[in-house]
């Protein structure tokens, strides 16, 4: 198979190309009202959260939900985050940088745990779809890690080498996922996780997406 000669990013979406923190936080405290739980603010939110997503909920609660709890809170989060998107857009200066990485004759793509049916339509109401060679959501169980999601999106890429790829993402599970993968990855700030609890990955971790992109460059140059 013909390896691609450009670089290749593979994008998260909520946290990092979609701006969604609001959102996010409100689907969880509504989440946790279902439970009788008290809200979180999203500076907690940041510090705490982790993958798979019932270990964020024992961080909070003090204790693993039950299987009837975690489907009561998911299904509540979902309902509400499908709810509060719609007030969410994308993050600054990321529709630029989409353009311009394209026009330097890379390519790209979305990975993303959002389930899948939501995000391809989300992707190509916001008139993004061409930028990306392919974009794949959650196909199965919410509440998982990225990393074997991400060897299946690396493989069916059709000859993106995973040493010239950086997976650019808001959560340490996009560094482990990039690692087990055998790809680089940058973490960003913007999203779901504190910056303290991203120079945990041992990976480069910036403040905007444009510091991103610089950095993805510099590791497959």
């Amino acid at each position: 198979m013909r390896m691609r000669t450009g670089a290749h990013i593979v994008w998260d979406w909520n946290g990092t190309l979609f701006h969604d923190n609001d959102a996010i936080v409100g689907a969880t405290n509504a989440a946790f009202a279902e439970l009788g739980l008290a809200p979180i603010t999203l500076e907690r939110y940041r510090t705490l959260y982790c993958v798979p997503v019932p270990k964020f909920y024992e961080r909070l609660m003090g204790r693993l939900p039950t299987d009837a709890e975690w489907q009561v809170m998911d299904e509540a989060f979902q309902r509400h985050y499908t709810e509060h998107r719609v007030r969410c857009g994308l993050a600054d200066g990321a529709a630029e940088l989409l353009v311009s990485w394209r026009s330097a004759g890379h390519s790209q793509s979305i990975l993303s745990l959002y389930g899948h049916e939501e995000l391809v339509p989300m992707v190509r109401g916001l008139g993004l779809e061409t930028h990306f060679i392919r974009v794949d959501g959650r196909t199965g169980p919410s509440g998982g890690g990225k990393a074997e999601h991400m060897v299946r999106h690396l493989a069916s890429l059709g000859g993106v080498e995973p040493a010239r790829t950086v997976v650019i993402g808001d959560a340490v599970d996009d560094a482990t996922a990039a690692r087990h993968a055998g790809a680089r990855a940058v973490l960003y700030t913007g999203g779901s996780h504190s910056r303290t609890s991203l120079e945990q990955a041992g990976v480069p971790v910036v403040d905007t997406l444009a510091e991103a992109v610089k950095e993805a460059e510099r590791l497959v140059a």
